[in-house]
């Protein structure tokens, strides 16, 4: 894999990713009455330039790695003085002109539809590509292993795990890496009865699937659709299990990576093909959602945040503290955005 298909899956990838997520943030605000002043994919001097009907200055900046939609006085909400200062011509369009519940939709808009993204990828490619699925159906279990101290035995059909429904060998290890610092609860179908164990957090169980269980899946529209809404629904989960286990030490913040990482895996995907390159960039829509709703400032769980407290004391939050908080918070993103490249490097070289 060259470092020019790894640098073009990168650009294809994040910036479909970002582009909906803007989107989203350009659509709500639109619909909300707040006007947009700029929409840019990526950062610094724009390439291409150009102003649509509504006055928006749209643009393709040089540094594709991101993107952002500016709201009309949306860097104002924490200096209401400002606001109010304003005659009342250019208070229209103005973010803090619509009340908090249509704000609150305008910071959502961009996660929101990066869900619906991963979602439409997924209910797609259920619809149009028929799997190959190897069924949870267990062929040996390797004596002296966690499942073999648990009572797992050869035949069991694995259904939960931790709860969490079983319809495939790929789901049993997902559930394994998940169950990482516990013990992980299974449930197995043996014969006509249901058995619960309990499997030691080892990092391999000594199961061994029977590879002559497999089924051809081919959805309908509906059952493709239900589908593309679970496996949404799972890879959310997963991140936000694995981010928890990161925070509590269960698992190396190690394995925290950057654009580097994204470059890697969008360029395999590009070389494996289009479904593949449309499942990284499900998985990366799903991400990017899930990490902006974390309640940190200056990401749109933190906003989110803020204006859930002020419903809550019915007061607006202002001031000098305000602007320390959001400070704070993009120190926050710099220090994580150099730690993952520092893990990347160290993975690339060596070190």
């Amino acid at each position: 894999m060259t470092t020019v298909i790894m640098i073009i899956g990168l650009l294809i990838v994040l910036g479909i990713v970002v582009f909906v997520h803007e989107l989203g943030h350009f659509w709500a605000a639109r619909w909300a009455g707040v006007r947009v002043n700029t929409f840019s994919i990526g950062f610094g001097p724009a390439i291409v330039k150009w102003h649509d009907k509504h006055g928006t200055l749209w643009k393709i900046s040089i540094l594709p790695l991101g993107g952002y939609c500016a709201a009309y006085g949306q860097e104002d909400m924490f200096d209401r003085k400002k606001y109010a200062a304003l005659p009342a011509a250019k208070k229209k369009g103005h973010y803090l002109s619509v009340p908090a519940w249509k704000q609150a939709i305008i910071i959502a808009g961009g996660v929101t539809l990066n869900f619906v993204l991963a979602w439409g990828i997924y209910t797609a490619m259920f619809a149009i590509k028929p799997r190959t699925v190897q069924l949870p159906v267990i062929a040996q279990v390797i004596q002296g292993s966690p499942a073999f101290a648990a009572g797992v035995r050869a035949g069991d059909i694995v259904t939960k795990i931790d709860g969490q429904h079983i319809s495939n060998w790929g789901e049993i290890i997902l559930a394994k890496e998940l169950s990482r610092g516990h013990d992980a609860d299974m449930v197995l179908l043996r014969g006509e009865k249901l058995v619960s164990v309990k499997i030691a957090p080892e990092e391999r169980w000594g199961l061994i699937a029977d590879g002559t269980q497999t089924e051809l899946q081919k959805k309908n529209i509906f059952q493709a659709a239900y589908s593309g809404a679970r496996e949404t629904w799972v890879q959310s989960k997963t991140l936000v299990r694995v981010l928890k286990q990161i925070i509590t030490g269960e698992r190396s913040s190690k394995q925290l990576g950057s654009f580097i990482t994204i470059a890697e895996y969008s360029g395999k995907a590009m070389s494996a093909g289009i479904f593949a390159l449309l499942s990284i960039i499900a998985l990366l829509s799903v991400n990017l959602a899930i990490i902006n709703l974390l309640p940190l400032p200056v990401l749109d769980g933190g906003y989110l945040l803020i204006l859930g407290v002020e419903g809550a004391i019915r007061r607006k939050l202002q001031g000098k503290g305000m602007e320390i908080v959001i400070w704070f918070g993009w120190i926050l993103i710099i220090l994580l955005f150099a730690f993952t490249m520092w893990n990347d490097i160290a993975r690339v070289f060596g070190l």
